[in-house]
């Protein structure tokens, strides 16, 4: 694991964005500095060296998968007009908006690049993939909005949301470094559709852990969600199971315009516990976590090569940020 994020961190300080205007380039090379776990470019790694020893060769395509990961962050924080990203400024915050959105379409140029010097596979293949992955995080980012202003939000409309703003880019990040190690269409598959269960399970998880986490291991503001009425899973099975006393009590708080963010969240908090949503989300996530490990262990491949790959998937389960 190691190995593989000092490769990827090497990779991604030595690659020439561009120099001119500085303004341009900058905050690229500044987003890409404040780290993030890297999870993405990693499972790329491990999923070529799961079929190829020859691992390196995916190296480039994994860094356009956290260019392309990166980019889109830029955009989604100018939406949310969100300040802080990963403890530091975001990137509209510490130049401006229209220097964000520039520099964010350079890094999915960038990202193009970056699979371009992919060597000895059909990169016309790869791209195809790539285009569908990308238009579904786009499709994803705009569901996720579209929320923001409706009064109620089904689980499956969630669940489908998070697959393809979350959970696809898992998938082809995985698949991809399969298809660069020469596996087979269905073990690229099987890949695929485990790195869309792993992607359903972890963005499951953030939307626990913004409730639930500890404030000093979590690292930023417990119950940022809830502050801001975001549709979570959590909230739409509280408005799912609550009785219309508990209901109107939810709802109230959900319209209240003015309020003291800490009584917020500790009213809301106590309503999720009054209905065992913690628990109900857990299991949510154990389902698609399972699933998961499932597919990844019914895979034709030497089991002692799937341990890399099962160990992350397990620490992703027990994280607690």
């Amino acid at each position: 694991m190691k190995e593989y994020i000092k490769l990827i961190e090497d990779r991604i300080a030595a690659f020439n964005f561009g120099d001119q205007p500085v303004e341009l380039y900058e905050p690229i090379r500044y987003i890409l500095s404040l780290g993030g776990k890297r999870l993405r470019p990693v499972f790329t790694l491990m999923a070529c060296e799961l079929v190829d020893d020859q691992y390196e060769k995916a190296v480039f395509p994994a860094l356009a998968v956290e260019v392309f990961h990166n980019f889109t962050l830029l955009h989604d924080d100018i939406m949310d007009n969100a300040p802080i990203r990963r403890g530091m400024k975001t990137v509209h915050e510490k130049w401006n908006p229209n220097i964000a959105i520039l520099s964010g379409d350079v890094m999915l140029i960038r990202a193009y690049d970056l699979f371009l010097k992919t060597d000895d596979v059909d990169i016309k293949a790869i791209l195809t993939k790539f285009n569908k992955c990308a238009s579904e995080v786009c499709e994803g980012q705009q569901y996720d909005m579209n929320f923001e202003s409706r009064a109620t939000v089904s689980e499956a409309e969630y669940l489908n949301m998070i697959k393809l703003k979350t959970a696809a880019l898992l998938g082809f990040a995985i698949e991809l470094g399969a298809v660069i190690g020469g596996a087979n269409e269905s073990i690229c598959r099987q890949l695929y559709e485990f790195g869309i269960n792993i992607g359903l399970g972890f963005q499951l998880k953030d939307d626990l852990l913004d409730a639930y986490a500890d404030t000093e291991k979590f690292g930023k503001q417990i119950g940022g969600d809830i502050i801001s009425n975001k549709k979570t899973y959590l909230l739409i099975k509280a408005l799912e199971l609550a009785n219309e006393q508990t209901k109107t009590n939810l709802k109230y708080w959900l319209q209240k315009k003015e309020f003291n963010p800490e009584e917020k969240v500790k009213a809301v908090l106590e309503i999720y516990d009054k209905l065992g949503i913690k628990q109900l989300s857990e299991a949510k996530i154990n389902t698609y976590f399972d699933q998961g490990l499932k597919i990844l262990d019914s895979i034709n491949v030497d089991m002692r090569k799937k341990e890399p790959i099962k160990e992350l998937t397990l620490k992703l389960i027990n994280r607690e940020k």
